[in-house]
């Protein structure tokens, strides 16, 4: 294990209108206002959103699992940003669902907002940390430095 222990920065509150994509728009407020570490919340709807529910193989190299959701549902998710060597990325972990139908896991292979999706970004100040390429599993995994 590895940690940092850092402060609450600035509190960012945004929204999301429908066919807005959920990476696109919080990785562009990271930039924007040169955030490298924050929590993550979101609650809201989603239209569509390509998830990966596990793992499809674990060896020689880590394969996602990705199944389609298609909505319009409702989420809640949470995550963290981190920068890797291109900027900031986010990792969100959500839990999807409609009707009868209820899916939890990463939609990193996209996510459209279905009318609104409320943000908050709650910046990490004083901790030195970022996504570095992890030979083994092939992901950019957290890592803190001193």
């Amino acid at each position: 294990m590895e940690y940092a222990v850092g402060k609450a920065g600035r509190v960012i509150a945004a929204r999301l209108f429908e066919g807005e994509d959920l990476y696109e728009c919080i990785e562009q407020i990271a930039r924007k206002e040169n955030i490298k570490s924050a929590a993550v919340l979101i609650t809201g709807g989603f239209r569509t959103a390509s998830v990966v529910v596990g793992p499809k193989q674990e060896k020689p190299k880590i394969v996602g699992n990705f199944k389609e959701f298609a909505g319009p549902g409702e989420v809640l998710g949470v995550g963290t940003i981190y920068c890797d060597d291109e900027g900031p990325k986010l990792h969100l972990h959500s839990a999807i669902g409609k009707e009868g139908q209820v899916m939890v896991g990463c939609p990193r292979g996209g996510a459209k907002t279905f009318l609104i999706l409320e943000v908050t970004i709650i910046e990490i100040e004083g901790i030195n940390a970022a996504r570095k390429l992890d030979e083994q599993t092939g992901f950019k995994l957290l890592r803190f430095q001193e």
